[in-house]
C-alpha cells in the first residue's frame, strides 16, 4: 500500500506548499505591489478562510463521486487557482484566487486522509496519517523555502508557477495507483456539521483551531520577526515538520495520541516565546526553528487518530471538521498577528502566539481527559 500512500502524501505536498509560500512571499509581494506586509499576510488568511468555509459544501456537493475522482479535481482546481494567481495584475484579484486554490485543496486534504485510514488496518492508521500528511510538512521543508528562494531570485510570481508543477505532478502521481475508493457519506450539508453536537468532536476541533492560530501568527509573518535569511529560518522549521510528524505517527500508535498532544502545546509555546533569542544568529535560529517544527507538527497525527477515534462511523466528514477547524485557526492567525504587527510591532506578535499557546494548554487540560468516556473507541477522545 505504500505506493498509493505516497501519492496522497504528494498531493498534499503541493496543497502546502501553495498554502505555506505566501508566508515566506510577504516581504516581496508587498514591495511590488506598494502594500503593507500585513496587507499581503491575507493572502493566506483569504486562503484559510475559504478551505474552512467551502470544505463542508464541497464535501456534500461531492459525496457521490469517488474518491480518487475528487482527488483528481481538487489537484486540477488547485493548479488553477495558483496559475491565475500568479498572472493576477492587482492584490484584489490575486485574493479571490486564493479562494479558488483553497476549494481545490478542500478537496484534496481531507479525501486524502480519509483514503489514508481506508486503506490500512487500525494499527498503523497513525502511521498512514502521519505518512500521507507528511506532504504538509516536507512542502513546509523543501516547497516553501525554495518558493521563498525563488520569489527573491526570479521574482514572486515564479513560486506560485512552482505550485502550478507540482500539482501537475500530485495528479498523476494519484492517476497512476491510488484505487477507486468509496467511503459512505450523506449528500446534505446539515449532515456536516452532526459530529459538532458531540462535546467530545467539539474540543477537539476546538484544539485544532486555537493550535494553528497560535503557531501561524508568528509562522506567517515570520520575515518581519527575524533579521537573518528567512528562507534558511523557514527550511529549518520545515525539516523539522517533517521529523516531527514522522516520530509523532509512530508514538501516537504506541503511546496513544494524549501525550502527543500535550507534549507539542507545551513545548511548541515555549519555542514561540523564545523567538528573540533565536533572532541571535543564525546557527541558534536554525535550531530554534528546527525544535519548533518538530513540536508544532508533533500533534498531526494524534489530532487526526484522535478525530477517526470519535466519529468511526463517518470517518471523510470529521477529518473535514478537523480541517476547517485548522484553517479557522490559519484564519485568525493571518488577522490577529497582523493587526498584532501593526499596532505593536513584533514584540505584539511574539506575545500574541505565545498567549495563544498557554490558552491552547489551559483548554486542552480542561477538555481532554486521562481516562476515556467513551469506550466505543479505541483510544481517548
Amino acid at each position: 500500500m505504500t505506493p498509493k500512500l505516497y501519492a496522497l502524501a504528494l498531493g498534499n505536498f503541493a496543497v502546502g506548499t501553495g498554502m505555506f509560500v505566501t508566508a515566506g512571499l510577504v516581504l516581496p509581494i508587498a514591495g511590488d505591489l506598494s502594500i503593507s506586509p500585513s496587507a499581503a499576510g491575507q493572502l493566506m488568511t483569504v486562503f484559510a478562510l475559504a478551505y474552512a468555509l467551502l470544505s463542508p459544501v464541497l464535501a456534500a456537493l461531492t459525496a457521490k463521486l469517488s474518491k480518487r475522482r475528487l482527488l483528481l479535481i481538487g489537484l486540477g482546481v488547485l493548479a488553477a487557482g495558483n496559475a491565475l494567481t500568479a498572472l493576477s495584475p492587482t492584490f484584489g484579484l490575486m485574493l479571490g484566487t486564493r479562494v479558488i486554490a483553497a476549494a481545490g485543496a478542500a478537496m484534496v486534504t481531507p479525501v486524502a486522509s480519509a483514503v489514508a485510514t481506508a486503506l490500512v488496518g487500525p494499527e498503523r492508521r497513525g502511521r498512514a496519517l502521519a505518512l500521507v500528511m507528511g506532504g504538509l510538512t516536507v512542502a513546509s521543508a523543501i516547497g516553501v523555502p525554495l518558493g521563498t528562494w525563488m520569489g527573491d531570485v526570479a521574482g514572486w510570481r515564479s513560486a506560485l508557477w512552482l505550485v502550478v508543477g507540482l500539482a501537475a505532478v500530485g495528479f498523476a502521481a494519484v492517476a497512476l495507483v491510488v484505487p477507486d475508493v468509496r467511503l459512505p457519506a450523506s449528500t446534505r450539508i446539515r449532515d456536516r456539521f452532526t459530529p459538532l453536537a458531540d462535546r467530545g468532536v467539539l474540543a477537539v476541533l476546538l484544539t485544532q483551531l486555537l493550535i494553528f492560530a497560535g503557531g501561524f501568527s508568528a509562522y506567517t509573518y515570520l520575515g518581519s520577526l527575524i533579521d537573518l535569511p528567512l528562507a534558511a529560518v523557514l527550511w529549518a522549521w520545515g525539516v523539522g515538520g517533517v521529523v516531527g510528524n514522522a516520530v509523532g505517527g509512530r508514538l501516537t500508535d504506541a503511546y496513544g495520541p494524549r501525550r502527543m498532544v500535550f507534549l507539542g502545546i507545551a513545548g511548541a509555546t515555549v519555542l514561540m516565546a523564545l523567538l528573540p533569542v533565536a533572532n541571535l544568529n543564525l546557527g541558534v535560529a536554525l535550531v530554534w526553528a528546527f525544535v519548533w517544527g518538530a513540536l508544532g507538527w508533533l500533534i498531526g497525527p494524534s489530532q487526526q487518530y484522535r478525530t477517526v477515534a470519535a466519529v468511526p462511523g463517518n470517518v471523510p466528514v470529521g477529518l473535514g471538521l478537523l480541517a476547517s477547524s485548522q484553517y479557522l485557526g490559519l484564519f485568525v492567525a493571518g488577522i490577529a498577528g497582523g493587526l498584532a504587527l501593526e499596532w505593536y510591532g513584533r514584540t505584539g506578535v511574539i506575545v500574541l502566539a505565545s498567549a495563544l499557546g498557554v490558552v491552547t494548554l489551559l483548554f486542552t487540560m480542561a477538555t481532554y481527559p486521562a481516562v476515556t468516556r467513551r469506550p466505543k473507541t479505541d483510544v481517548a477522545v
